[in-house]
């Protein structure tokens, strides 16, 4: 089974890279995000490993992990992109029959994470965000997780949130779960951990992390926050930080639960990416 995995991951490889007619969803929507953008992939490096394997009837399904490294050309720039899927092979009669991505499923919001505008302000200490931290940060755990921090199933926000704390963002609101954004003692705010209630933060929050919001991408800076709701409905899904500028000067992100870093920041090659998406765009504010 490895040997047949190895050669579907050759084989995939160099479908993204090919020019011929293809029907794999992803590398289409991927090509054309790129073409977009008057880029392409020059040469794409994938490694894989078994997560866990099950026996269903009379079939074996592998989950597995694929690293993905794209070398990017845009123009006379390149650079390297990198993400993790998680795909499911189905095994019959010891060949391959299906080869799947499994797709994120991201949890619906309940009303009481809903961050609400705060009706007055507090004294805080000021303080500086060092964004450079903050990307340093976000390069070094993309795809790995911090064992001072709880991981979470679906990690985007508690990544997201590690970043901005690591860039100096001060902690503030405990115990109220509703209030501020914190991790204390095993606890944390819903601000912390869910993308929704982040993004309320980042809309309301008048004093410690607080951000402006902005139209255009390219006025975001390295350590600025990215939002998205994928289906449009008004419920934030997913959250990520600009870790890079592409040749044309957009933002390239990192993220978790799809651990991914120097992706185009539009997320228009993701299984989750609807037309309805709509985004977020948030420049962190400080007191320098």
């Amino acid at each position: 089974m490895k040997k047949q995995l190895a050669a579907k991951l050759v084989e995939r490889s160099e479908q993204f890279v090919q020019k011929r007619k293809i029907d794999d969803e992803k590398i289409i929507k991927k090509q054309k995000s790129l073409m977009k953008r008057k880029a392409e992939i020059v040469k794409v490096m994938a490694t894989g490993n078994i997560l866990s394997r099950e026996r269903m009837d009379d079939q074996d399904l592998i989950y597995y992990h694929v690293h993905l490294k794209y070398f990017i050309r845009q123009g006379g720039h390149f650079y390297l992109e990198e993400e993790v899927e998680k795909r499911k092979a189905s095994f019959f009669k010891g060949a391959v029959f299906e080869d799947v991505e499994v797709p994120v499923i991201y949890p619906k919001v309940t009303e009481d994470m809903i961050i609400k505008k705060e009706q007055r302000n507090e004294q805080r200490a000021p303080f500086y965000y060092d964004r450079l931290k903050a990307v340093r940060y976000a390069e070094r755990w993309w795809n790995s997780y911090n064992p001072a921090y709880k991981k979470f199933e679906v990690d985007c926000t508690n990544y997201i949130s590690q970043c901005l704390h690591a860039g100096g963002a001060p902690m503030r609101g405990y115990p109220n779960r509703s209030k501020g954004w914190w991790l204390q003692n095993r606890n944390w705010s819903y601000s912390w951990a869910v993308a929704h209630s982040l993004k309320g933060h980042l809309q309301t929050s008048t004093v410690g992390l607080k951000a402006r919001e902005v139209k255009d991408p390219m006025q975001l800076k390295l350590g600025d926050v990215i939002c998205y709701d994928f289906q449009g409905d008004g419920r934030f899904d997913h959250n990520t930080i600009v870790t890079g500028k592409d040749a044309a000067g957009m933002p390239l992100v990192n993220a978790h639960t799809y651990n991914s870093r120097m992706r185009y920041w539009a997320y228009e090659d993701s299984s989750a990416y609807t037309p309805n998406i709509k985004y977020k765009l948030f420049t962190i504010i400080d007191d320098a």
